[in-house]
């Protein structure tokens, strides 16, 4: 084992590295919870989405230590769930089998752009402003999307939308929001997972009193903990409706949202952790690290899941001293058991989840700050990314439009030379989508 994951080498030890392989699991163990929650809106069957929720998490971990030999943690990631739920089977009425199979095809698509390195044009292509812009906005997309699950944010005719009121269910969501907040600013290790479990405790001790007193109840604990896992949705992807025109923009923006988290995760993690080539200035092994992530998202469609993506939550790992790939190892093994705890895991009510999804949106709304807001320039695409996004109730309407917007600009300033060959296909790519596009 020493000598596999050369421990020696980057200074660690085996003890070292299960800590921060700990430490890691703790910090994103409510995707568990979270991602079904998210895509059971969908109608998947929330017990299947758990199992391969757990089956993305532990293999693609497992492989990123054993084939990248790196402390990242990989599992489906938080805004692509949301853009598969909202933005492709709600907002565009595509069945969720026909999402699945675009997330399968984006897997394939990233597959071919790691191993022909096309995947530096690309990240050259995409204007910073508009990258920024859609990272905040699906930010904002998800914290509305958790205020819309409790009733905190309604419809209202005359507004489009306003505030729910306050009942017993809001004031668990708002307790739960401030107390798990206060966990997140204490940095205490697993302060969303253990936000969720206190929520879920005070919204079914306040639902029992509530129905004590004649109110409708709002969560019910469950009634059994153990069940076999479910594979109500494995292999279930339409590939063939997927390939599709009305489906070719959704299927970029799901591999383009995944290779820009990935992108991100690992310049980010690596600075932290030292894993930088003192020559390129490149993270350490990148190239491997991205073959990783797309097969997840390849083996997320399989399984019956949104795209796989590896998770900024590793550095807390890092920060524990996880050096090597064992701390994915066990990171990955650690997701295996809940596997078999689908029917406690179900009964999670959605005011447990929604305030995890808003402290989420605080978190993903961090790049707003790298936007040249008084350079117009940048900052009418980065704009238009970020507010469409929540506004349309779709993350592909922002890309869209940011990417739109900036060509335009551009041409308008006649500078051509700041638009790419790469950014004019993919233009063509976006007025495509909105001609044939559901």
């Amino acid at each position: 084992m020493e000598s596999f994951f050369q421990l020696e080498t980057h200074r660690t030890d085996v003890r070292t590295e299960v800590r921060a392989g700990v430490a890691t699991f703790l910090t994103m163990a409510y995707i568990i919870v979270v991602n079904p929650a998210i895509l059971a809106d969908a109608g998947m069957p929330y017990a299947g989405v758990l199992f391969a929720t757990v089956l993305v998490a532990a293999v693609s971990s497992i492989l990123m230590g054993l084939v990248a030999n790196l402390p990242f943690a990989i599992a489906p990631g938080m805004g692509i769930n949301a853009f598969f739920t909202f933005g492709i089977v709600i907002g565009m009425k595509v069945p969720w089998q026909t999402a699945l199979g675009a997330v399968f095809v984006s897997g394939l698509v990233f597959l071919t752009l790691s191993i022909f390195r096309v995947r530096e044009l690309i990240v050259a292509a995409i204007p910073p402003p508009v990258r920024f812009g859609v990272a905040a906005g699906i930010g904002l997309f998800l914290a509305f999307i958790g205020l819309q699950k409790v009733g905190f944010v309604v419809a209202n005719p005359a507004t489009i939308v306003g505030f729910g009121g306050m009942n017993a269910e809001r004031i668990v969501f708002v307790v739960g929001l401030m107390v798990t907040g206060w966990l997140v600013i204490r940095r205490i290790h697993g302060a969303l997972i253990w936000g969720i479990v206190g929520t879920s405790l005070l919204a079914f001790a306040a639902s029992r009193l509530g129905q004590a007193l004649g109110g409708e109840p709002f969560a019910a604990p469950p009634n059994r903990w153990f069940a076999l896992p479910s594979t109500d949705v494995l292999l279930q992807l339409d590939v063939v409706s997927a390939l599709t025109w009305g489906m070719v923009l959704p299927i970029f923006a799901l591999t383009f949202t995944d290779l820009f988290d990935s992108l991100s995760t690992f310049v980010g993690v690596s600075e932290v952790g030292g894993f930088v080539d003192a020559e390129t200035g490149q993270p350490k092994n990148v190239g491997r690290a991205l073959l990783v992530d797309a097969i997840a998202t390849t083996l997320s469609g399989l399984a019956g899941t949104s795209s796989g993506t590896t998770y900024i939550e590793s550095a807390a790992g890092v920060e524990e001293g996880g050096r090597t790939g064992l701390t994915a190892v066990v990171t990955g093994l650690l997701f295996l058991p809940f596997a078999f705890l689908s029917p406690l895991l179900s009964f999670v009510p959605a005011v447990a989840t929604a305030p995890v999804l808003v402290l989420i949106g605080i978190y993903m709304i961090g790049p707003i700050r790298k936007i040249a807001w008084d350079d117009f320039e940048d900052s009418i695409p980065a704009f238009l990314s970020l507010i469409l996004i929540p506004l349309t109730y779709s993350i592909t309407q922002g890309i869209v439009w940011g990417f739109l917007s900036y060509t335009a600009i551009k041409v308008l300033q006649g500078k051509f030379k700041q638009i790419s060959p790469t950014l004019w296909i993919i233009d063509v790519f976006a007025i495509l989508s909105l001609v044939f596009g559901r």
